[in-house]
């Protein structure tokens, strides 16, 4: 039990100098390195560092614009993409062909979709009646409609 107290204490005090060393060592790396400059040096980070402290807005307003513009024309795409007109859906709605026979026998492996089919069909046709016996009640209606203001005056 002590050994692993032990062990424990040496990790202790292994990772304290090793923090020691790297904070002595980037204090006196840091400090020599701007103690042993030139003028030349100096005058070079001088530059580097003013461009860059002069160029910055700049370069961050210009990649702001090029941003804007990149996600105006992506939405514009998106937009074109999802905007359908009327006339874009008119006739769009077709009714299968039927290539299946009208025959309901019992679907194998193979042909297991043929009922599905065949049903949807149906339902299409259905929905399509249903549509065009609505739209000609209400055409009647209006005609009738323009005819009663005719007897009512």
């Amino acid at each position: 039990m002590s050994e692993i107290f032990d062990l424990f204490a040496h990790l202790g005090e292994s990772i304290s100098n090793l923090a020691k060393l790297v904070t002595t060592r980037f204090s006196n790396n840091v400090g020599e390195s701007f103690t042993a400059m030139t003028t030349q040096q100096w005058i070079r980070l001088i530059v580097v560092v003013g461009g860059y402290m002069l160029l910055r807005p700049y370069v961050i307003k210009m990649g702001a614009k090029h941003q804007v513009k990149q996600l105006e024309k992506q939405h514009a795409e998106e937009e074109k993409k999802a905007q359908l007109s009327p006339n874009d859906l008119r006739g769009k709605i077709d009714i299968p062909e039927d290539s299946d026979g009208d025959d309901e026998a019992q679907a194998s492996a193979a042909d297991w979709g043929k009922k599905a089919r065949k049903r949807q069909r149906n339902m299409i046709k259905q929905m399509l009646e249903v549509e065009e016996k609505r739209l000609q009640e209400l055409q009647e209606d209006e005609e009738d409609k323009d005819i009663e203001k005719y007897f009512v005056e």
